[in-house]
C-alpha cells in the first residue's frame, strides 16, 4: 500500500504511550488493545483460538521492544480487518465448512465468481482461513512476548449483507460501497516507472475509481440481472487483488523497521503469503468478462485483448522496474517499499477505498493511533 507522510509528532525513538495513557487524540490505548487473544468478528474462533490460546500460555521469552510490539500490533490490527472482510466474502462465495466461519452461500452469486476461476470458492475459503491464523498468531506471539494483543470487536457494528446466505451479525468493514484502486495493475506492468521514485499509474479499470460499488450482493435483488451480479463478482476479484498487493507492500515496508530477530522472522514469514494470494487474485481478476453494469454503468473492459503492455492480463509476472536509484538497473521487485509512514499511508488507503463507511470516530481514532505507534519505530539500520 502507498506510503504517507510520516506523523509529526510521531517519536524517533520508537516509544509509545504507556498502558492505560490517553494518546494525542484523546483515545485510550486500553480501548483498542487487550489483555487476551481477540478477534473482532462476530463468531467463534476454533480452531484458531485453541491454538492461540497455547501459544499465549507457553512461558515468555524476553520482552518485545516498544517500537517492535507496536509494529506486529497494527500488523494484527491490519489482518483483523482483513479476515473481516474475507469472512463476508466466504460466506456468500466460498466453501462452507467447520474450518472457517461461514453462512450458508449464495449459489448465483458464487456462480458469478467462478467465471473468473471456477475454483474461486477454494481460493476464498483458503484465503480466508489464512487470514485467521495470521491475526490470531500475531495476537498470541505479542501476549507471549509480553505485550499487549489487539481486538477490535467493540467497533464490528457495520451492517451485513441482507442478501441470502450472509450471517446477520456486526462488522468491521463495508463491502458494499468500495472505490477500488485499480492502479497496481499498470504498476507491476511498467518497465520505467516506480511508486517509490515518485510515479503514478493509469487503473486498468477506470470505473472502479470512481464512485461506490458493491463486491458482494446487498440484497436478493442484485442477484439479477446476470450483468449486474456478474459486475459484483467482477468488483470482488479486483477487490481481493488490491487488497493482497497492499499486503504484499506492507510486511517488507514494516520489516525495515523491526529491530527483534525473532519478530523479524514472523514479519518476513508472513509476509511473502501476501504476496502468493496477490499473484492468484491477479491472475484471476484478469479473467473478468468485459461488461457493463445495465444498473450503475460501470464498465469493465477486455484487459485479456488488451494491445497495451501495460494493461494485458497474462503479465501477472512484476515486471522489472526502478529500484532505489534510476542510475542503477532495473530489477523485478515488490512495489512500494518505502518505510516511512506506511501504517499511516494503509489507513488512509483502506479508507479513501470505502471499507470503513459507516464506522465510529473512535474507531478512526484507534486506528490511526496504531498507525501513528508503528510509524514511530525506529528504522533498521
Amino acid at each position: 500500500m502507498r506510503s504517507a507522510t510520516e506523523s509529526p509528532n510521531a517519536s524517533l525513538d520508537g516509544t509509545v504511550a504507556a498502558p492505560g495513557e490517553k494518546s494525542e487524540t484523546g483515545v485510550s490505548r486500553r480501548s483498542f488493545l487487550a489483555t487476551g487473544v481477540a478477534a473482532g468478528v462476530g463468531v467463534g474462533l476454533a480452531p484458531f483460538g485453541r491454538a492461540a490460546s497455547a501459544l499465549a500460555d507457553r512461558p515468555a521469552s524476553s520482552k518485545l521492544s516498544k517500537g517492535d510490539a507496536a509494529i506486529l500490533r497494527f500488523l494484527a490490527a491490519a489482518e483483523i480487518l482483513e479476515t473481516d472482510f474475507w469472512q463476508q466474502y466466504n460466506e456468500l462465495g466460498g466453501i462452507q465448512d467447520s474450518e472457517v466461519p461461514g453462512g450458508s452461500g449464495s449459489p448465483t452469486y458464487t456462480a458469478a465468481l467462478e467465471v473468473l476461476d471456477e475454483d474461486m470458492p477454494q481460493y476464498i475459503h483458503d484465503n480466508t482461513e489464512d487470514e485467521f491464523t495470521h491475526f490470531t498468531f500475531l495476537n498470541a506471539y505479542l501476549e507471549s512476548r509480553g505485550a499487549d494483543a489487539v481486538d477490535l470487536k467493540e467497533f464490528a457494528t457495520l451492517p451485513s449483507s441482507k442478501a441470502t446466505g450472509a450471517q446477520q451479525i456486526g462488522r468491521l468493514t463495508n463491502l458494499m460501497q468500495l472505490t477500488v484502486d485499480t492502479s497496481w495493475w499498470t504498476r507491476y506492468r511498467s518497465h520505467t516507472k516506480n511508486p517509490d521514485l515518485g510515479d503514478s499509474f493509469a487503473q486498468a479499470v477506470p470505473g472502479l475509481a470512481k464512485g461506490e460499488h458493491p463486491a458482494i450482493p446487498r440484497t436478493d435483488a442484485d442477484l439479477k440481472p446476470e450483468a449486474h451480479i456478474q459486475a459484483i463478482a467482477n468488483t470482488a476479484g479486483f477487490h481481493f487483488a488490491t487488497i493482497e498487493q497492499g499486503g504484499t507492500s506492507l510486511y517488507p515496508s514494516v520489516a525495515q523497521r523491526v529491530r527483534d530477530a525473532e519478530a523479524l522472522r514472523v514479519v518476513l514469514s508472513i509476509g511473502p503469503t501476501e504476496a502468493m494470494h496477490f499473484q492468484t487474485w491477479q491472475d484471476k481478476a484478469g479473467n473478468a468478462p468485459a461488461l457493463t453494469d445495465p444498473e450503475t454503468g460501470l464498465e469493465f473492459p477486455n484487459l485479456k485483448e488488451s494491445s497495451n503492455e501495460e494493461l494485458k492480463a497474462n503479465l501477472i509476472m512484476p515486471e522489472p522496474a526502478p529500484f532505489l536509484r534510476r542510475s542503477l538497473p532495473i530489477v523485478s521487485i515488490v512495489r512500494p517499499t518505502n518505510t516511512q509512514g506506511i501504517a499511516m499511508g494503509v489507513v488512509e488507503f483502506l479508507t479513501e477505498m470505502g471499507l470503513f463507511k459507516g464506522q465510529s470516530k473512535g474507531f478512526f481514532e484507534a486506528l490511526k493511533e496504531l498507525a501513528r505507534q508503528a510509524d514511530a519505530a525506529r528504522p533498521r539500520g
